[in-house]
């Protein structure tokens, strides 16, 4: 490594510590009071540290698990998230499959469309999706899936048609040779290829849907169906008063999960994106 890269890269780590702090700190002080009594977060001990005076201990969790609905919540959240991500991952990349081996109109005029739904803001069609969620009667939690299907398409579509165009043809003809159906050379043989980015397509959609606040609240009838997210911001204790310590421990257990996926998923969203994007 030259003397000029060293430099640049510790200019870059100079940069980017101070960035990563920034970020860290809203959860870090999230955490702090979730472990704090309710009296230490109302007041401007806010924002000091854990100590002797303010440590409430798990009492804020154990509020926020043993709430109205969280648990029904976290399963809705999870419900949604496994299926969303599940039906993402494998009707879009047979999509993105029919549409690198299938040249033809139809098909490039299908690729353009997907990546132009990447562009498209979610606020121009929120409420005529709302009207069109009611009425096909997706406004449960067991069909929202369809919904981040639809939305989640765009860039799953993108970065599989990309690194299927890297997969030599040679592959699949010889699997039809040996008389392999179109369905079982997908399954059998694109699919274990695809591997590396089905894994970053579905850490990227699962912390997206998880974390989805605005597309349930305006689909989902909040009198009966309500995620995690959604829950935090309807967040009330006894007598309707807001309690800040089961919520501040609500919101860290709803992000501790997405963490621990990023965290371990990390170096597969690296690969995933760099390999869906060799060719548009």
């Amino acid at each position: 490594m030259t003397q000029k890269k060293k430099a640049l890269n510790i200019i870059l780590l100079i940069i980017l510590i101070p960035l990563a702090l920034a970020w860290l700190y809203p959860i870090f002080m999230i955490l702090m009071n979730s472990l704090k009594v309710e009296s230490a977060i109302t007041t401007s001990s806010a924002f000091e540290l854990v100590n002797g005076s303010n440590f409430g201990g798990s009492i804020n969790y154990l509020k926020a698990i043993n709430s109205f609905g969280f648990m029904t919540s976290l399963f809705y959240s999870f419900f949604i998230t496994v299926t969303s991500v599940v039906a993402i991952v494998i009707l879009c990349s047979m999509c993105a499959w029919y549409i690198s081996r299938v040249h033809s109109k139809f098909s490039s005029f299908l690729y353009y469309l997907f990546v132009f739904s990447m562009v498209v803001p979610f606020q121009m069609v929120m409420f005529t999706l709302s009207q069109t969620a009611d009425m096909l009667k997706l406004n449960n939690p067991f069909n929202l899936w369809v919904i981040y299907l639809g939305f989640g398409a765009g860039l799953a579509v993108f970065m599989f048609a990309g690194f299927v165009k890297s997969i030599p043809v040679e592959i699949e003809e010889a699997a039809m040779i040996d008389g392999c159906t179109p369905l079982q050379t997908f399954f059998k043989v694109v699919l274990p290829i695809l591997k590396p980015t089905m894994v970053s397509v579905a850490i990227l959609e699962a912390m997206w849907v998880w974390n989805d606040y605005l597309l349930p609240t305006l689909v989902l009838d909040i009198t009966k169906y309500k995620t995690v997210p959604m829950l935090i911001q309807y967040f009330r204790g006894s007598y309707g008063k807001v309690e800040m310590g089961p919520m501040m421990a609500s919101i860290m257990l709803t992000v501790i999960p997405v963490i621990i996926v990023y965290i371990f998923g990390q170096k597969y969203i690296i690969k995933g994106v760099a390999a869906g994007a060799v060719k548009g």
